[in-house]
């Protein structure tokens, strides 16, 4: 899957190793492996198939955006990067056809 950022500052916690461990601390290496999950995967679909990674699309005022979880509350939160947005017939996201998203950021937002 191709991957972009929605700011400098969060792709530099997200692709430097130092920094990523200075932001996020002892979810460092759980924020690491959804990176690995998500740039590994061909499409969207491949993580309705990891367990741990819960991928789910959200409601309300995130309407439109994704998240997999790093850990407990933690969500590492993103949206697809195409126009227009894949859809399917029923007018649903189309998960097979989503290659490319644009990470907006990591929180708990439970």
């Amino acid at each position: 899957m191709e991957i972009s950022y929605k700011s400098r500052k969060l792709e530099k916690q997200l692709t430097d190793p130092k920094e990523m461990a200075k932001s996020f601390g002892q979810l460092a290496r759980k924020v690491n492996q959804r990176l690995m999950d998500l740039t590994d995967a061909d499409n969207l679909a491949v993580l309705r198939t990891l367990p741990a990674a819960r991928c789910h699309e959200l409601t309300g005022d995130r309407d439109g955006e994704l998240a997999v979880a790093v850990s407990g509350n933690f969500r590492l939160i993103f949206e697809p990067l195409h126009d227009p947005i894949p859809k399917k017939d029923d007018g649903g996201l189309n998960w097979e056809g989503v290659t490319k998203i644009q990470i907006n950021e990591i929180e708990d937002y439970h």
